[in-house]
């Protein structure tokens, strides 16, 4: 059944074909490639994105997005048949991997000076009766998690990380990539913040009271850590989903980690961005928090140890979720994940909205 719906899936969503041009040089990325033959193209060439890409895809449902420079496209997840497509300008995804091991996609990220795609994977635990994804079963929700690695221009696996080895639930969720390829992973479930080596190394890189955010009343675990950036002065900057805290995590110290006193707090932020201005970027929604459908903008003059709201805005789009920079701006993704996560996968919503703010 999983394997006809994955096939229906594909045919729905036509694959994406390798790009023929080499990457570029770390020190390039604002630079255009040759178009590929998936049919984006860079975005010199282009006009500028439109402000609203309105995605199509049969109740795909991404929840993460990013900005891949080499391709001057989008890559987007979906949590509910755990692929990883190529989004343009005319919203049509396109298929570049669709890998059997992976039940739902969560974050992605690009890293070009190593060929690498990076991607998050779960079976996300909604409740015991619950089915978000076409692979899900009882024995794997809460417990398939992990980071996977593949080759950014073709998509051929490189290697999977598992991190929910422990006992208990796990969502691996967001990812930050530190300049020598180290990728840090938020377990939204534990309160871990997992390292991985570009060789497939793990280790906790820290757990604290502070960031994990337990369970309700039911037993159901809350979300708490979950959007993480690398900022450029060596530290990691993390939201909590359930309380909108953002912590300052040094990269040699992480135990000396602090909470950011921010102006306001911002519940319900899912994925962050940090824009070349900055400027950080926060998608909140309300799938499972008391915050508002929106963007946050938000600024610091004193190397994150404060924080102020430059702005906030009400989302036109149910359930925001991620936030990707791009040459033509900030595009925030709604994917009516509310509908999904709402009905425990059993009403879904047809495409997705990638929309500028």
């Amino acid at each position: 059944m999983v394997n006809g719906l994955r096939r229906l899936h594909r045919a729905l969503v036509p694959a994406a074909l390798v790009l023929s041009t080499a990457l570029l040089p770390s020190t390039a990325l604002a630079l255009p490639v040759s178009a590929g033959a998936d049919g984006t193209r860079p975005a010199a060439a282009d006009a500028a994105l439109p402000s609203v890409i309105n995605g199509t895809g049969t109740a795909i449902h991404p929840e993460g997005v990013t900005w891949d420079p080499t391709r001057s496209a989008f890559l987007i997840g979906s949590i509910r048949y755990g692929t990883v497509s190529v989004v343009g300008a005319d919203g049509t995804p396109r298929t570049l991997i669709d890998d059997p091991e992976l039940i739902a996609t969560g974050a992605i990220r690009v890293d070009v000076p190593r060929n690498r795609l990076l991607v998050t994977y779960d079976d996300v635990y909604a409740g015991p009766d619950a089915l978000l994804s076409v692979g899900s079963t009882p024995e794997t929700r809460g417990r398939h998690a992990g980071l996977a690695v593949y080759d950014l221009r073709t998509g051929k696996l490189q290697k999977r990380v598992d991190l929910g080895e422990a006992p208990g639930l796990h969502l691996a969720n967001d990812i930050a990539l530190d300049p020598r390829g180290n990728a840090y992973v938020t377990d939204s479930f534990s309160g871990h913040i997992f390292k991985v080596t570009p060789s497939g190394q793990k280790s906790t890189f820290l757990y604290d009271p502070a960031l994990d955010a337990g369970t309700d009343e039911n037993g159901m675990p809350n979300v708490g850590v979950n959007g993480i950036v690398y900022h450029p002065d060596g530290y990691l900057l993390v939201v909590r989903y359930d309380t909108g805290a953002i912590f300052r995590i040094p990269l040699d110290r992480p135990q000396d980690f602090r909470e950011v006193d921010l102006q306001q707090r911002i519940p319900g932020a899912d994925g962050m961005a940090l824009a070349p201005d900055g400027t950080l970027w926060a998608a909140t929604n309300t799938i499972r928090s008391t915050g508002i459908d929106g963007v946050f903008r938000l600024r610091s003059d004193d190397g994150w140890r404060t924080g102020r709201t430059l702005s906030a805005q009400a989302s036109s789009d149910a359930a925001p979720t991620t936030v990707a920079i791009t040459p033509s701006g900030g595009y925030v993704l709604s994917s009516n994940l509310n509908v999904l996560f709402g009905s425990g996968g059993a009403q879904t919503r047809d495409g997705f909205v990638l929309r500028r703010y």
